[in-house]
């Protein structure tokens, strides 16, 4: 059982409709535009909602920005392989696709995923014994994004990175020591970009499947960014060049 905290989680979880959510509990003091949507989604669902006082849910709520709203619910389900790409198929082309590497921390992961949702990732895609997160940390940390996007939990690479190449998807590994920068590929083709943490990177298994290693150009020796920056970055630079894509794309160095 996980406790979500806050209107926009909470909404974001009762409009996916990909957890199974147990009690709505809202506090009784609470505006009629803040409670009234949530309440409707929640009668729609037949989902029980409780009006405390401020006191009650303050003593329920693990944190103190709650705004009044909670949820108790199951943890979300991620998708298995085949449902990935049942998923996929369904997608329009071409496919924008984000693997995580070495993420140890629930907020961390949050603000990666709310910047996926922003620049049109389809699937996000992690390692399963990476997967040690609270998932109401992660979706209070995404704004929501961790409950509408598809997120999948894979075992080993060669499980995966085989079939998504099969698609026509080329595998960008982003390295510190890479030939290429981000700004002298063409990313306007279906990619699947692949990120690190700032601790191990890569590891070998995903290296062996990437078509090509770009990096982030820095103007300092400051070595590395955070997970959170380095993506953040990166998946501006797929949307912008998406967003141009009917600008003449020229890269002297492609092959």
């Amino acid at each position: 059982m996980e406790q979500l905290e806050g209107k926009i989680c909470v909404e974001a979880a009762l409009r996916a409709r990909q957890r199974r959510i147990h009690l709505l509990v809202l506090r009784n003091s609470l505006h009629a535009e803040t409670s009234a949507p949530l309440i409707e989604l929640a009668q729609a669902r037949q989902i029980p909602v409780k009006l405390v006082s401020p006191d009650e849910l303050d003593a329920m709520a693990h944190g103190h920005t709650h705004g009044g709203v909670l949820a108790l619910c199951s943890p979300r389900p991620h998708l298995a392989i085949d449902q990935l790409f049942k998923h996929l198929n369904s997608c329009g082309f071409p496919l924008f696709l984000l693997l995580l590497e070495g993420i140890d921390d629930s907020q961390n992961l949050g603000f990666v995923l709310r910047t996926a949702e922003a620049c049109g990732v389809d699937a996000v895609l992690l390692k399963k014994h990476l997967w040690d997160f609270d998932g109401a940390a992660v979706s209070r940390a995404s704004s929501g994004a961790f409950e509408r996007l598809p997120l999948c939990v894979f075992d080993q690479a060669e499980s995966l990175l085989p079939r998504i190449s099969s698609l026509g998807v080329r595998i960008y590994g982003c390295i510190a020591n890479a030939q290429r920068t981000i700004y002298q590929v063409d990313l306007t083709r279906s990619v699947l970009i692949a990120l690190g943490g700032e601790k191990r990177g890569l590891s070998a298994a995903v290296r062996g499947y990437c078509d090509r290693f770009i990096k982030i150009p820095m103007l300092s020796a400051a070595g590395s960014l955070s997970l959170s920056h380095a993506s953040a970055i990166l998946l501006a630079e797929v949307m912008r060049q998406r967003l141009s894509r009917d600008e003449t794309f020229q890269d002297p160095n492609q092959a």
